[in-house]
């Protein structure tokens, strides 16, 4: 039997950054909602961000998006982040939104397209170095519609192309981190679509080249947690975009469609190490608030990350090895769903507490007033949003 009290110290290890983007407006592919109080600035996300962490002690960093967060002074921004009691994260790169990559990015057969990609690549492993991040995150929209439309291998030998001259100018202490998404934009063939393209893409590069992991991007009934342990056993699980889905891609709260899967996929980061600092793996919130409210919502994303953590590290391992070597079927799943249906969060509660934080992170950022002042005090300029 596994105590709450005996896993604490590996709970307090574990750290989720948080998106930039999730403070600005966004919505659906028909309509952009704004709301009161959306930051205007990268600095005025900053300061939302570090209200996550302020009341939940487990949120650190903020992930940026370029060009979205471009700013003038980086080490500046970098400052500003660290008043607020925060650091700046992983570097999200941006290959989506201009014209020039309308028939690609990294993989166009274009070579002004490809140049310009490659380029905005390099321009964030600059930033990188002046807002200290390590992890340079690529998602690609590259793909195409129609069967004929591209020539498939030539792609992907021209992206491997690409992302060995941005590999070569990594830091010796910064990271490339490929994402994948099995669809959308593209119809038909996405350029990096699943777990083992990206694998077989950045094993190529070197060591400091990993798979990011999004738990929105895989078709209807995939197992996730079987990709997360074999990642974590090649050694090449390097981040993961905790969000949920429903239908496709709907960056929607993490847990919130299926919270076993959440658990599912946690227990194989237990299993395989992954909240040791050695592994390097970074856990990252990837969400848009469309209708609730964005600072609450990456609040709860965080608490339902670290539920979820801490009934994974109650398992009983050592029951659990037992049974699966005799083949009791259903005492080996009755380990893992013990774990699973203990309620863990008067004992969160009484821990945040124990360590300075408000038991109910959600009720203590309600009562704080900290919402009623940004939407009074934020009038006027333009709200950030899909795109800025």
């Amino acid at each position: 039997m596994v105590r709450f009290e005996d896993v604490t110290t590996r709970l307090e290890g574990l750290a989720i950054e948080v998106p930039s983007w999730a403070y600005g407006n966004s919505g659906t592919r028909f309509k952009v909602f704004s709301t009161p109080g959306t930051p205007r600035t990268v600095e005025e996300k900053i300061d939302d961000a570090a209200q996550v962490h302020r009341f939940t002690g487990a949120a650190p960093t903020v992930a940026l998006h370029i060009p979205w967060d471009e700013v003038d002074d980086y080490a500046a921004l970098r400052r500003h982040a660290a008043d607020q009691g925060v650091g700046l994260g992983t570097i999200n790169s941006n290959t989506f939104q201009d014209d020039a990559y309308k028939f690609g990015s990294l993989t166009a057969a274009d070579p002004a397209a490809r140049r310009q990609a490659i380029d905005h690549h390099l321009r964030c492993l600059e930033i990188m170095g002046a807002t200290g991040s390590r992890d340079l995150k690529i998602w690609l929209a590259d793909g195409s519609n129609y069967p004929g439309q591209n020539d498939l291998r030539r792609r992907q030998d021209t992206l491997a192309e690409s992302l060995a001259e941005i590999y070569a100018q990594l830091g010796d202490e910064q990271r490339l981190v490929l994402e994948y998404k099995f669809f959308e934009p593209a119809f038909y063939a996405t350029d990096v679509p699943d777990w083992g393209t990206s694998y077989a893409q950045v094993a190529a590069l070197g060591e400091r080249a990993v798979v990011c992991l999004d738990t929105g991007h895989h078709a209807p009934g995939t197992n996730i947690e079987f990709i997360v342990m074999q990642l974590l056993r090649l050694g090449r699980l390097g981040a993961f975009d905790f969000n949920s889905r429903f239908y496709a891609d709907d960056d929607l709260i993490v847990g919130a469609a299926d919270p076993f899967q959440l658990f599912r996929i946690l227990f194989e980061v237990v299993r395989g190490g992954g909240l040791d600092p050695a592994a390097g793996v970074a856990f990252m919130l990837d969400q848009c608030h469309n209708v609730e409210d964005k600072i609450p919502g990456q609040i709860r994303s965080v608490l339902n990350v670290q539920e979820m953590a801490a009934r994974a590290l109650l398992v009983d391992t050592d029951a659990l090895a037992a049974a699966q070597a005799a083949n009791d079927v259903l005492g080996a799943n009755a380990v893992l769903m013990d774990a699973f249906y203990t309620d863990v969060r008067p004992h969160l509660a009484a821990w945040r507490e124990s360590r300075g934080l408000p038991a109910d992170p959600m009720a203590a950022f309600a009562a704080s007033g900290y919402q009623h002042r940004i939407a009074a005090d934020r009038v006027g300029g333009t709200q950030a949003g899909w795109g800025a």
